[in-house]
């Protein structure tokens, strides 16, 4: 692909997520959808409520589905969460659903038919995709993630988000692939930047008006910037958001891998960026910390070659419930928690969380599943000091 000539970016600013969202898109031409069949992919990748930083916020959604309608569109929606959470539910829970169906729109959920396999061309760490069948049917596809910190891939933007458009537990393999011969880069972020051959979307709408910094994309702190970021090209919109979090796009190894396989470079200077004072917009995002159990006094988290559905699931049940460990586990300190399919040993009684630690069900108390859930986990503990007793 050839660097294209200066792609344009809008960048609009204020605290009303409709507004800034219309604002934006208006200023941008939507000539290009009349007549179209348009998906638009928030993310609703999680059970959160509006609002939390974690899925995209229902107001930016509703602008969006306004402004594509008025421009004689086909307008659609859905997504395929994270694995263990069903796409309509979270759709309904996060706000979304009853914005689209307040304009008619139809509501998808992505993992409701069979998957198509779509082949990557020269793919390093992945020859094909288990694409969502909806994902296919349309002719204009729009990314519409929340502006996040990621503990795997330090932001996950427009690029990143078409993610939720591979089938299932598919999305959960990308994070389980071996190193790639010949490359430092992790397997995931190699993933990830092959995938952008053949998912990337047509047009892109990045919600920063609350995003989420320290340990995204499920667990970390609502980040109000009061920002959305439009774009007819994908990489433009996810340098620029980068630059609006205080991140050096460079820096993040997926979008350097994607930039590279799409020949393109990572430099603001060949963005037009509208307003002129849109870098006054900025804030830093808080990165993800290097390790869970640093907030958790006491609790060692074993975690080799986890997912961020697992460590996603560990951290929020942690946080609600984390003094509670010490009473089903004994007093024993640290208390051991192992996640991800790494682990050749452990420690007797380490609390084993999800299928990839089913080898080691006899070394503690087991909680199945993939991610498990957080009521599973207290379930199996009380289960296991009633036994104790």
């Amino acid at each position: 692909m050839l660097e294209p000539d200066f792609p344009e970016v809008l960048v609009a600013s204020g605290t009303e997520a409709y507004e800034v969202t219309c604002r934006a898109l208006a200023a941008v031409s939507l000539a290009f959808v009349r007549g179209a069949k348009v998906l638009l992919k928030p993310n609703a990748g999680r059970m959160t409520p509006p609002m939390s930083g974690v899925d995209t916020h229902p107001e930016v959604v509703a602008a969006a589905i306004d402004a594509f309608q008025a421009a004689g569109a086909r307008v659609s929606l859905g997504d395929s969460p994270i694995a263990g959470t069903r796409a309509l539910e979270a759709l309904e829970m996060c706000g979304i659903a009853a914005a689209a169906r307040a304009r008619g729109v139809p509501v998808i959920d992505f993992d409701a038919r069979p998957a198509v396999i779509v082949p990557i061309e020269n793919g390093l760490a992945i020859s094909e995709l288990k694409v969502c069948a909806a994902v296919l049917e349309h002719d204009i596809v729009v990314s519409m993630p929340v502006m996040k910190t990621h503990m795997h891939t330090v932001v996950t933007l427009a690029l990143k988000n078409m993610k939720g458009c591979l089938w299932r537990r598919s999305k959960t393999e990308l994070h389980m692939l071996e190193p790639v011969a010949g490359h430092s880069d992790r397997s995931l972020d190699i993933a990830i930047a092959d995938m952008t051959t053949v998912l990337r979307p047509h047009f892109s709408i990045i919600d920063g008006i609350v995003g989420l910094e320290g340990l995204g994309p499920g667990a970390g702190t609502p980040k109000p910037l009061g920002a959305v970021v439009v774009s007819h090209d994908a990489f433009a919109a996810d340098f620029v958001s980068c630059r609006l979090m205080g991140i050096d796009a460079a820096q993040v190894p997926h979008l350097k891998l994607a930039a590279d396989r799409a020949g393109r470079t990572i430099d603001l200077a060949r963005i037009r960026v509208s307003p002129e004072h849109w870098v006054s917009f900025a804030s830093d995002f808080a990165p993800p910390p290097t390790e869970l159990s640093l907030n958790f006094p006491g609790v060692q988290v074993l975690d080799c070659n986890s997912c961020s559905a697992c460590q996603s699931t560990l951290l929020m049940f942690l946080k609600r419930y984390g003094n509670e460990l010490f009473d089903y586990l004994g007093p024993e300190r640290p208390v051991c928690v192992g996640i991800g399919k790494g682990h050749e040993e452990v420690k007797p009684g380490t609390l084993c969380l999800g299928n990839c630690m089913i080898a080691h069900r006899q070394s503690g108390p087991f909680v199945p599943g993939c991610p498990p859930v957080a009521s599973e986990i207290q379930s199996v503990l009380e289960r296991s000091s009633k036994k104790a007793e």
